[in-house]
Formats: structure tokens, C-alpha cells, sequence
């Protein structure tokens, strides 16, 4: 019965989906076809969907899909991990945290656009100063919620601890770890979608190849249609890699009362 419900769950949530989704592009194919708008401007969907099977066809797109979602997965990993790290480290020492905290939000709210040309000119025009950018975009939401979940701990499960003479590595895996996991998902979904985003403003500033690149050339070729079929590609491939975190979310707080 659970397995059917979910089941159900699923088909439901697939079908508005797909409702919302052709309404959508019914309204946009009839506003075009109305105003007569230039291709130019704004494409119908049949001239986007052409540009689109003509690029998985020639295969133009699995090269610049593969170069983006490797800078993505690679500055991912890496931004959580020192979120994590560093976000465990700043509630334990705490003068560590008033030190370095204004940094990690300079380096948050400073603009993106803006970094790129000096990661370029630090680290140089290939995947370092890419990945470094994800990685910028990524820490500080992952950090955010691994202090999140640890602040979250409630003052008895602690002393329960301490009266139990648990290890620090009990402490951390059954107690820490635990009840920073719900927090922590819920930051690692926008890390991903920021790995996303920092991949494309990269490779659009100073790529030479990604998804970014096509970007940046259907945009200087007044190429539209292939701007269009360009941007839906790269949606896809950020609720592909958001997903991928929710699954894992569901593999590891599988126990937490939201998934009930």
C-alpha cells in the first residue's frame, strides 16, 4: 500500500507537471503566433525544439554538456566539503569564526561577474578558475546549514552524552551528524543550484567550451533559437543534479518526520 501510494505520489506530481509545463508553451506558441513576433526576439516553440534535436542530433552538445557538468560536480564537491568542514569547525572554535566569517560574506555578496575576471587573472583561463568561482558560490550556503543543523542540537541530547561517557566520534555520527543532516540537504539543493549558475556565468565570461560558450555565441550570433534550446539544456541539467540530491536526501533522512 505505501509502495502504491508513493507510486501514485509520483504520477501525480509528473502529471501537473507536465500540465503546467504544455500550458506553458501552449500560451507562448499563441502569443507568437498573434503578435507575429520575429524569430529573432522571441522563437516559437517548434523553431526552439528544432534547434534543440538538431543539436543533440549533430552532436554539438554532449562535448559542452559534459565540460559544464564536470565543473559543476567538481566545484560541488569540493565547495561542501569545506563548507562542511569549516561550518563544524566555527561552532566548535568560535574566535576562528569571528576571524574569518566576514570574509566568507564579502566573498558571498561580492559579484560574480565581477570575480571572474580576476580568478582569470589569478588562476587562468582554464577549469581552476571555473571551479574556484563554483566553489565561492557553493561554501558559504553548505556552511550556513552545517551551522545550522549543529546550533540546532538540543542542550539535553548533549548532556545525555556526556552522562553516557560517549566518544567524540559517538557524538559526532549518532548526535551531530544526525540532527545536522535535514539543514544541511536543505543547503546542499542551493549549493547545487549555485554550482549551476557559477558553471554558466565562468564559462559565458571566459569559456571557451560549456554550455556557457554556446550561450555566449547564440547570443553574439543573434542565434535565438539556439539561445533558447541553449537554456533549457542547462535547466535540465540543474534539476538533474538537484534531484540527484534529493534522492540522496531521501536515502539519508529517511527516519526524519518530513519524509512521513
Amino acid at each position: 500500500m505505501k509502495k502504491n501510494g508513493k507510486l501514485q505520489g509520483l504520477l501525480r506530481t509528473i502529471g501537473e507537471y507536465a500540465l503546467s509545463v504544455g500550458v506553458f508553451i501552449a500560451l507562448w506558441w499563441i502569443y507568437v503566433a498573434v503578435k507575429h513576433v520575429p524569430a529573432y526576439i522571441l522563437p516559437s516553440p517548434p523553431k526552439v525544439w528544432s534547434s534543440l534535436v538538431k543539436m543533440f542530433v549533430k552532436g554539438t552538445v554532449y562535448a559542452h554538456l559534459w565540460t559544464t557538468t564536470y565543473e559543476v560536480i567538481l566545484g560541488f564537491v569540493i565547495g561542501a566539503f569545506l563548507g562542511i568542514v569549516l561550518g563544524y569547525v566555527f561552532i566548535k572554535i568560535d574566535a576562528l569564526k569571528t576571524m574569518l566569517m566576514p570574509y566568507l560574506i564579502f566573498l558571498q555578496t561580492a559579484p560574480k561577474i565581477a570575480l571572474v575576471p580576476l580568478f582569470v587573472v589569478w588562476f587562468g583561463i582554464g577549469l581552476v578558475s571555473k571551479v574556484v568561482l563554483i566553489i565561492s558560490m557553493v561554501l558559504f550556503p553548505v556552511l550556513s546549514g552545517m551551522m545550522l543543523g549543529l546550533e540546532s542540537i538540543p542542550p539535553d541530547v548533549r548532556n545525555l552524552m556526556k552522562i553516557l561517557k560517549a566518544s567524540k566520534w559517538q557524538v559526532f555520527s549518532q548526535v551531530e551528524m544526525q540532527y545536522s543532516l535535514p539543514a544541511l540537504f536543505a543547503s546542499l539543493k542551493v549549493g547545487i543550484v549555485q554550482a549551476v549558475i557559477g558553471a554558466i556565468v565562468a564559462e559565458w565570461m571566459s569559456g571557451k567550451q560549456g554550455l556557457g560558450y554556446i550561450l555566449t555565441y547564440a547570443s553574439s550570433t543573434y542565434d535565438t533559437p539556439m539561445l533558447l534550446a541553449g537554456i533549457i539544456v542547462t535547466i535540465i541539467l540543474g534539476i538533474a543534479t538537484y534531484q540527484v540530491i534529493s534522492v540522496l536526501e531521501d536515502k539519508f533522512l529517511y527516519w526524519h518526520e518530513s519524509k512521513n
